[in-house]
């Protein structure tokens, strides 16, 4: 079996923000250290999960991903063009394979906007600079066709944002990522500001929309088991940093890194027998703040199989069996050659 072609290629991405505002006067100046070094592919087809605790910078990541941040450090390799180096003309044709679902459905669309001009805008700023060439009937054509394929009466399009529920809204959202023909798609939280029910049936939208059009997404999300639905691979993030990465059937079977394993056991599961008798790893202490550099581990101040050699270096995502990548030196003396 052919080996599936890497589409994105993250390499020590890191995205700082100042404290403050510019530097005026001599000092040191001070960052939030949002993204600090993240590694990964995704390879074409696939969905490379991105889970973690709230503020990890899960949603920062895919924000410096599509240059919507400009990254501090790193490479954005998409189909083979490192994104950070791109001029805005080449940066805007560069999107056209890249979009994004964003999480709040009642923000993320214009609301003196129709459905309709919502979901034709990106055909309408690429025609403009020259990058796409539609007519208008055939712009009012894929807009009626991509209501449909989402679960939208095509009679709808001229309805205003607010004139739909919550999950409606969502498939305008997945419909205006659509209207460019991407290969990959972020989702940011996707389903996050969904009832269950709805969340269920946008998954499925996700799963069937990526089987009819061949897309690959990254798929960020801080709810385990959506995490687990959809994913391919899984990626565990923590304070900036990506602390694990595994096939999702593996990951969830057997995690291997300290914090993994406490994200998991706090995951209800819906078996009264296996919830009465399994153990669940209780965290100490808070979240560190992203404002300082780590010395060492990124986890240490909580690990409780932390050793010395963790407070004096950071451990570097390495693998230590077939597919199975973790930051961790419990596992380091072990890995494969």
């Amino acid at each position: 079996m052919a080996e599936k072609e890497v589409l994105l290629d993250v390499k020590d991405l890191k995205m700082h923000f100042p404290i403050g505002g510019k530097k005026l006067i001599k000092g040191q100046q001070n960052y939030i250290y949002a993204v600090d070094g993240v590694d990964f592919q995704i390879k074409k087809g696939e969905t490379l999960g991105l889970v973690g605790e709230s503020g990890c910078g899960k949603s920062t990541t895919a924000r410096a991903i599509a240059q919507l941040y400009k990254p501090t450090g790193g490479e954005v390799i998409l189909r083979g063009k490192d994104l950070t180096k791109l001029k805005a003309k080449a940066l805007i044709a560069e999107r056209k394979n890249m979009q994004m679902v964003f999480q709040d459905p009642y923000a993320s669309l214009n609301p003196r906007m129709t459905s309709g001009d919502v979901i034709s805008e990106p055909m309408r700023i690429f025609q403009k600079h020259g990058l796409l060439d539609l007519s208008r009937k055939e712009m009012d054509e894929r807009v009626e066709q991509l209501m449909e394929r989402v679960g939208l009466s095509r009679f709808f399009r001229n309805r205003y944002p607010h004139e739909f529920s919550g999950g409606q809204r969502q498939r305008i959202g997945i419909a205006r990522a659509l209207a460019l023909r991407p290969e990959l798609i972020l989702c940011d939280e996707a389903v996050s500001a969904l009832d269950v029910s709805i969340q269920a049936q946008i998954l499925n939208l996700f799963k069937d929309l990526q089987d009819e059009f061949g897309l690959t997404y990254l798929f960020i999300a801080h709810d385990l088991a959506v995490i687990q639905y959809i994913s391919t691979r899984v990626a565990v993030m923590y304070l900036g940093i990506i602390a694990e990465l595994s096939g999702s059937a593996d990951l969830y079977k057997k995690p291997l890194h300290p914090y993994t394993q406490a994200l998991l056991s706090a995951a209800p599961i819906p078996d009264p027998k296996i919830e009465k008798v399994r153990k669940r790893i209780i965290l100490t202490g808070d979240v560190p703040s992203p404002d300082r550099r780590r010395t060492g581990c990124y986890f240490y101040d909580r690990c409780w199989k932390k050793m010395d050699k963790c407070k004096e270096a950071v451990p570097k995502l390495r693998e230590v069996e077939p597919g199975h990548e973790v930051a961790c030196f419990l596992y380091h003396d072990v890995a494969r050659t």
